[in-house]
């Protein structure tokens, strides 16, 4: 894995199996895949898992705090 990894020009100590999974699931969430046909690409029974432990979605969070910015300085 590790030499994969290295070859795609990462540092092969800071990939994980576990992190590319992570990752598989949240990139294809921030750009609007619904999360049944994530959960059923990563092999999960139903989306819980995929959602509580796997999807990590920070766009969302910053774009509602850009949008609140944008409503607070309103001009």
């Amino acid at each position: 894995m590790r030499k994969i990894i290295e070859k795609a020009g990462l540092r092969g100590t800071d990939w994980t199996p576990r992190e590319m999974r992570h990752s598989f699931v949240s990139l294809p969430s921030d750009s609007g895949v619904p999360i049944e046909d994530i959960s059923r690409r990563a092999g999960h029974r139903n989306t819980v898992l995929t959602e509580t432990v796997y999807r990590k979605q920070i766009r969302p969070v910053l774009m509602q705090g850009a949008e609140a910015m944008d409503e607070i300085f309103k001009s």
